[in-house]
């Protein structure tokens, strides 16, 4: 996210534009915020491989901050506005952040996440009001210069992704030994398989605390692109910032895609995208009927993606790929990709195995020894990115399914685990199972499947409380979207849940939600 060259060359081009307020800033004003915050960072007696957490939604400000961090040599978490205080705050202490910065929208949890985060030395918020505890962000960076800091670190991202045991963990990589002038060889290839060129017109409708959006803002940012950010993402006023800003380059998850074809045939053609050079779809493998809607629709412009958090490894499908190749997810484009057994060793072309990759850089689960070592195989030179697929003759990679019972709504992940231990706490429920079932716009929806302690009860009214529940307790994405009330839940002699089975049945036949 550093830009120093094109704060010098185009000093008043917009660097970001917020799309809904039309706030923006320019090179040379993103550069002097940035260094202003580096050196706050500085002053606060951060050093090379510390940690910093920020709570925003997405915005201008949330750039800045993760620009400054970057050029500091820290490890920057950008944390999920829409947890709850509580969820929020254990990421915040987990990831051993010095300095949180939250943004105006977050101040109801601030007071919870102050008393569940003692670590933290100090708090900021971008707001002139700033709550107990809180120094206004603005102010405290007006004491410092926009000149560059006294040598400059890279730093990195450490996002979360939680796993099945319900926790999210963070993904530490190695803290690179460079200048942030000079960007990894892994932005470059990033940049080269994303086909970004300089001064581009650069789309982001997703949350910028997501693998995806956050690498590419820094990717494009480095191109010297105008980057436009949509607050939420609308599938009408996509299309409208398209034609706007005459956008080139965006990044989509296949959600997205779906409800954009979702729109009239009116709607649609209201909207000029003849702009488009270049729409991945990330996050999710893309449904073959959204890819041709799309095709027909903007013409031969979708690209698809497939990788993870962990930045393990990653696919590049071009468009002339997927005509050749229906259904695939493309090459490996960073790093090199393994299909391998149970045991652990290759599988011959063409055959399922466990879709691994290696070559591409290391990463840990931020301090979870067991974590990180039961994601590695072949003696620790593979990682494995839980899920199935296979490799064709030609190194396509095809996906068949994961290997975990991970949900993907909307191209988000969910986690079951944590789900379900919350609704096992609830003293009206005896036992629970949550999956993934199939929904026609987000890609899977959450079910659960749910014992209760009186199952004589208002079915409708257990779930109309078990809906409340959960909004109090875990954010809104997750909650399940519909429930099944059974006598007792499948389990084996020693207590072992058939989940596979039980997902199998509600999967073959729609299931009424609340």
């Amino acid at each position: 996210m550093f830009a120093a060259d094109y704060a010098q060359r185009i000093p008043d081009a917009p660097a970001i534009v917020i799309a809904g307020t039309g706030e923006s800033i320019t090179y040379r004003d993103y550069e002097f915020r940035a260094n202003q915050l580096a050196r706050l960072f500085r002053a606060s007696g951060l050093e090379r491989g510390d940690h910093v957490a920020f709570i925003f939604e997405n915005s201008i400000t949330l750039a800045v901050a993760m620009a400054a961090a970057e050029r500091t040599g820290l490890y920057f978490t950008p944390v999920n506005y829409h947890l709850t205080g509580g969820e929020a705050s254990w990421i915040v202490e987990n990831s051993t952040a010095r300095v949180v910065i939250i943004s105006a929208a977050m101040a109801p949890i601030a007071e919870e996440l102050r008393a569940s985060s003692p670590r933290v030395q100090r708090w900021l918020i971008a707001s002139d009001v700033a709550p107990e505890g809180f120094e206004s962000l603005a102010e405290a960076m007006s004491a410092y210069s926009g000149d560059l800091v006294d040598d400059p670190k890279l730093g990195v991202a450490m996002l979360y992704s939680s796993g099945t045991t319900g926790r999210p963990k963070g993904i530490q990589r190695p803290m690179p030994d460079g200048d942030p002038r000079e960007p990894l060889p892994i932005w470059k290839a990033t940049a080269e398989a994303y086909r970004f060129r300089e001064f581009m017109s650069f789309l982001l409708p997703g949350p910028l605390y997501h693998s995806g959006p956050q690498a590419t803002l820094a990717c494009a940012l480095r191109c010297g692109a105008t980057v436009t950010v949509m607050e939420r993402f609308d599938a009408e006023r996509f299309l409208g910032v398209v034609d706007e800003a005459r956008v080139t380059h965006s990044i989509v998850v296949p959600t997205m895609l779906n409800r954009m074809l979702q729109l009239s045939e009116e709607t649609k053609a209201a909207y000029d995208t003849s702009s488009l050079e270049v729409l991945i779809s990330s996050a999710a493998p893309c449904p073959p009927s959204v890819r041709e809607g799309i095709t027909d629709w903007m013409g031969a412009v979708l690209w698809n993606n497939y990788g993870n958090t962990e930045a393990i490894g990653g696919t590049m499908c071009s468009p002339e790929d997927w005509a050749a190749h229906p259904g695939t997810v493309g090459k490996a484009a960073v790093g090199e990709v393994r299909i391998l057994d149970k045991a652990g060793h290759e599988v011959p072309t063409g055959e399922v195995g466990e879709v691994c990759f290696s070559g591409a850089g290391s990463f840990v689960y931020f301090g979870d020894e067991e974590k990180t070592a039961s994601a590695r195989r072949t003696g620790g030179a593979s990682t494995s990115t839980g899920d199935l697929g296979y490799v064709d003759n030609d190194g396509f990679i095809y996906l068949v399914d994961r290997d975990a019972f991970v949900i993907i709504a909307g191209g988000v992940n969910i986690y079951p685990q944590e789900i379900e231990d919350l609704l096992i706490g609830h003293p009206a429920v005896a036992d629970a199972a949550v999956f993934g079932v199939p929904d026609d716009d987000l890609g899977e929806s959450v079910m659960a499947v749910v014992e209760l302690v009186d199952p004589t009860g208002s079915p409708e009214e257990a779930a109309r409380l078990l809906d409340e529940y959960c909004l109090r307790n875990i954010a809104r994405f997750k909650r399940p979207r519909r429930y099944e009330f059974v006598e007792r839940l499948p389990r084996t002699a020693v207590g072992k849940l058939q989940k596979k089975e039980l997902a199998a049945r509600y999967r073959e036949r729609p299931v009424a939600g609340v």
